[in-house]
């Protein structure tokens, strides 16, 4: 359980998240993430990195019971502080990230992946923010990246999900194959990238970034000043004391 890093092919890196029951992620997880994407992009002998999960869902965003437990904003402050590390890791990594989606991929994962360079997708995926039910709001900086921005919008305000479909549609996702096929077609991918020359790539990520219309590290920074306004009013404990009465605590 963690966060684990192998070496499936020659100059690829896999990063694989596994935090039972369904990857929602406690703050040093969100640590632990960032940590191993960057030391796999300062790898010289890594040119691609693979970010999957093990279990039911890629990414079902923060550990909503940890902060029902903390009486006070340690675990919100570090859950911000965190997801922030983890977001701009899979942005700022030295060579592209290709990001392995099953399941749910929801909060956080959203953020992950709208920072990925690449996505592939199983059939059974899902893509969205239930922050606005969850007592939050966050990441609708990296969902603009996967979808028009009014779609975005409705999304976002409606808490609904896209499918992988939807999202191969939108030129957001770059395949959609059966579940049983991801992990290969991830790897085939990332294993194409790899094979271009370690200094090139390198400096291909960085142009790339730099050319970016959208500072995502100061655009989400503002979108958390907001979480934390929700917060210190009461809203967002009002909304949150409600997760999991209705679903079962699961997704």
């Amino acid at each position: 359980m963690g966060v684990s890093t192998s070496r499936p092919d020659k100059g690829i890196a896999l990063v694989t998240v596994d935090f039972p029951p369904v990857n929602a992620l406690p703050v040093h997880g969100w640590y632990e993430l960032a940590d191993a994407v960057r030391a796999a992009g300062r790898d010289p002998e890594v040119r691609c990195v693979v970010l999957a999960a093990a279990g039911r869902g890629f990414n079902a965003g923060v550990d909503i019971k940890e902060m029902q437990r903390d009486t006070g904003h340690s675990a919100l402050i570090g859950a911000n502080r965190g997801c922030y590390e983890a977001f701009a890791a899979v942005y700022e990594c030295e060579v592209p990230v290709v990001a392995a989606v099953h399941g749910f991929c929801l909060g956080g994962g959203i953020g992950l992946v709208g920072n990925a360079d690449a996505i592939v997708a199983s059939e059974d995926a899902v893509f969205g923010l239930p922050e606005l039910d969850r007592g939050a709001l966050g990441a609708a900086t990296h969902l603009a990246r996967l979808v028009p921005q009014h779609l975005m919008r409705a999304l976002y305000y409606t808490s609904r999900t896209a499918t992988a479909a939807e999202l191969h549609a939108h030129g957001s996702v770059w395949k959609v194959v059966p579940r049983t096929e991801l992990s290969a077609a991830a790897l085939e991918l990332a294993a194409e990238i790899a094979k271009k020359d370690a200094t090139l790539i390198r400096l291909a990520k960085a142009a790339i970034n730099g050319i970016d219309p959208v500072d995502v590290r100061r655009s989400y920074r503002f979108e958390q000043g907001f979480t934390f306004e929700a917060n210190l009013s009461g809203v967002a404990d009002r909304v949150r004391d409600t997760f999991g009465k209705a679903q079962g605590g699961t997704v």
